[in-house]
């Protein structure tokens, strides 16, 4: 349990939270900020979060793409691997500025978190990032994990990013993963819908547009470029983890109908009050842990 004054001090740790993201962080993703203005910013801001403790850290490579293992120390260990991919906007973020959110999660789920280093816009664009994903899911299958063992995740454009990684295994005939995580997700890069939602503490739509033009350009609707606009029958289960107040809540939405249609399975959470991958701030904020433990639910469920 909580302290006492705990919902107090969550209200005032959030709030200062959204100050920060929305004065220090936000203004990175603007039209005119060069990219590697952005990466750098990414990586400082990654000095502000809280890595988990208990965790092993140690790098490789998955089908010859740089990654970071994470794995729970003292034992406890589970067969599952959550391979991951970070947000970013095609073009920035890495294993370094995700290490909140992926350690946090290998200690609470015991699973093994493979980090992707995949290639990144402008200088590696579409569809150099889903041949980085799907070579790292072949390269599993191929050391014989089994696919029924296998979580694909990834927040923001890492979360479209597991979205089309689990359409080119499809395509390829691949067996299929246990389940998707998807956080925040960014799967239609066409920006097809534009809601507003003055809550929104890091994106914009003209940063979201200039993000898709370095990553893909005039191939936006692709089918792996925005895979929520194609056929998604015969995709694995998701957990899908949202904040209200974020432009993209209707990708989330918009996703969860989708597979459901499709004939798939789609556990939607929208947190209200929270903003765009708040589940970075786990250690800190409650309602990341709270996040941290329904992922690791999911991931432990049996398939």
């Amino acid at each position: 349990m909580h302290a006492p004054d705990s919902q107090g001090s969550q209200q005032v740790l959030a709030a200062i939270l959204r100050y920060n993201l929305r004065v220090f962080v936000k203004p990175l993703f603007y039209p005119g900020v060069p990219v590697s203005v952005l990466r750098y910013g990414l990586r400082v801001m990654a000095t502000t979060t809280l890595v988990a403790r208990d965790v092993h850290r140690d790098g490789l490579t998955v089908g010859g793409v740089p990654a970071e293992r994470y794995r729970r120390t003292g034992g406890g260990a589970k067969d599952k691997v959550v391979l991951y991919f970070h947000g970013g906007g095609y073009c920035a973020g890495s294993p370094y500025t995700h290490r909140s959110l992926t350690t946090h999660l290998a200690r609470a789920s015991g699973a093994t978190v493979l980090a992707l280093d995949y290639r990144v816009a402008p200088e590696a664009p579409y569809p150099a990032a889903v041949n980085d994903a799907l070579s790292a899911y072949r390269a599993l299958l191929d050391e014989g994990v089994s696919s029924d063992q296998i979580i694909i995740a990834g927040d923001s454009a890492g979360g479209g990013l597991s979205l089309a990684c689990a359409l080119a295994a499809r395509n390829h005939d691949l067996p299929a993963a246990a389940g998707l995580v998807l956080l925040s997700h960014w799967a239609d890069i066409t920006n097809s819908e534009r809601p507003h939602a003055p809550g929104e503490t890091l994106l914009t739509w003209k940063g979201l547009d200039l993000a898709a033009q370095r990553y893909a350009g005039e191939q936006r609707a692709e089918p792996l470029a925005s895979p929520l606009l194609v056929d998604l029958s015969g995709l694995p289960p998701a957990l899908i983890i949202t904040g209200r107040d974020e432009i993209l809540l209707a990708d989330s939405q918009r996703l969860a109908s989708a597979l459901e249609d499709a004939g798939g399975k789609a556990d939607l959470h929208v947190y209200e009050g929270r903003w765009h991958f708040f589940p970075i701030h786990a250690g800190l904020l409650h309602d990341a842990d709270h996040a941290i433990g329904q992922m690791a639910a999911f991931i432990d469920q049996p398939r």
